[in-house]
């Protein structure tokens, strides 16, 4: 479905981690390659040196808090993850003669809350909004939320992949029965334990820059060899590679929201280390997504799949056994495949917002 061209104004504060600049820009990206322009408003743009270094057609990259000028907002304005558009802004908005959609979209959780919260309108009553709605869009893995992003091109993008040649790209060759796992944690106490796992078996460890690269060599020393598991460490990768390095591997250890959403159209096994929150409100929202993961799933794999998680994530104490990564990667691929499925059978998140913008309410 074509829609016609609007103005977008997309406004991103970068909190940490840098995966709220890594969202917005997938999604201003995607949203120009249906043929929309966007100004991406961005308080600290430098991960998008390495995260984007090509760009893409009809984005431009804004650096945000600026002095407007004569900046005029334009037909859809959203606020990523609650960070309100300054003032100065907010009053253009309410003083265009149409004015604009302006849409809060939300954090990513399968909580039961987001069904209920999806596309609600906030009447503004006073400030210098008045007069103007905000209206809700929650992301999420059901038909009654907002979706996930997906660009078009991405399944068969995903089909014509060449594992070994990407791995060769790296300077990288499996030796035989060799699995490949990603890594792409926070600072995690339970790394050692995995390690003590992956050394039993066969093991090409694909490790991010940043707190996954620092962590391993600490554990592993300068030759990042140990048992059977061998190490290499990869430098910033630019999104489409990141999607091609979950692609490359049997094994997905991902974190936040960017890449916990790019492990699931890897359709590989993951395992997800969420956010921290000192609320312990991290830990509703994992269970949320367990429980529609692994819904219809066979005990034999929900049981341990919980206990895997809830370890990694310091929720509950490792097993006495360690890990168990093996064991349970075995049987785990159906259920990746399955769920996979299941997402593409729903419609995406920028597709669902042309819809929206094109008929609020």
């Amino acid at each position: 479905m074509t829609h016609p061209t609007k103005h977008w104004d997309v406004f991103c504060r970068v909190i940490d981690n840098f995966g709220d600049v890594g969202v917005c820009w997938r999604l201003a990206r995607d949203l120009s390659s249906r043929g929309q322009t966007v100004r991406l408003w961005l308080d600290d743009r430098s991960a998008l040196a390495w995260m984007a270094p090509e760009g893409a057609s009809g984005v431009e990259v804004r650096d945000w808090p600026v002095t407007l000028g004569d900046e005029q907002p334009g037909d859809v304005v959203i606020e990523a993850f609650g960070c309100e558009p300054p003032e100065a802004w907010l009053q253009r908005m309410a003083r265009r003669e149409t004015p604009p959609v302006w849409i809060n979209l939300e954090y990513l959780s399968a909580e039961p809350y987001v069904e209920r919260s999806h596309r609600l309108r906030s009447p503004q009553f006073s400030g210098p909004a008045a007069g103007l709605d905000k209206w809700f869009f929650y992301p999420g893995f059901t038909a009654r939320t907002g979706g996930l992003l997906r660009e078009p091109e991405l399944t068969a993008q995903q089909a014509e992949f060449d594992r070994r040649a990407w791995l060769a790209a790296q300077g990288l060759r499996l030796v035989p029965d060799e699995r490949v796992v990603t890594l792409f944690c926070y600072d995690n106490p339970a790394l050692p334990a995995l390690l003590d796992e992956l050394v039993e078996q066969p093991c090409l460890l694909l490790v991010t820059a940043g707190a996954a690269a620092r962590q391993v060599q600490a554990l592993m020393g300068t030759d990042l060899r140990q048992g059977r598991l061998r190490a290499h460490l990869l430098p910033l990768l630019s999104q489409p590679e990141f999607d091609r390095l979950l692609w490359a591997s049997d094994l997905n250890l991902v974190r936040g929201e960017d890449s916990f959403v790019r492990a699931q159209w890897a359709g590989k096994p993951f395992i997800w280390q969420i956010y921290l929150q000192h609320d312990a409100a991290h830990a509703t929202k994992l269970e949320a997504f367990l429980d529609l993961y692994l819904a219809g799933a066979p005990p034999s794999l929900a049981t341990p799949t919980r206990v895997l998680w809830r370890a990694w994530n310091g929720l509950q104490a490792l097993p006495p056994g360690g890990l168990q990564v093996w064991p349970w990667l075995d049987q785990a691929q159906e259920t990746a495949t399955l769920w996979r499925k299941q997402l593409l059978n729903q419609g995406d998140l920028s597709g669902q917002l042309l819809s929206f913008v094109a008929n609020p309410g």
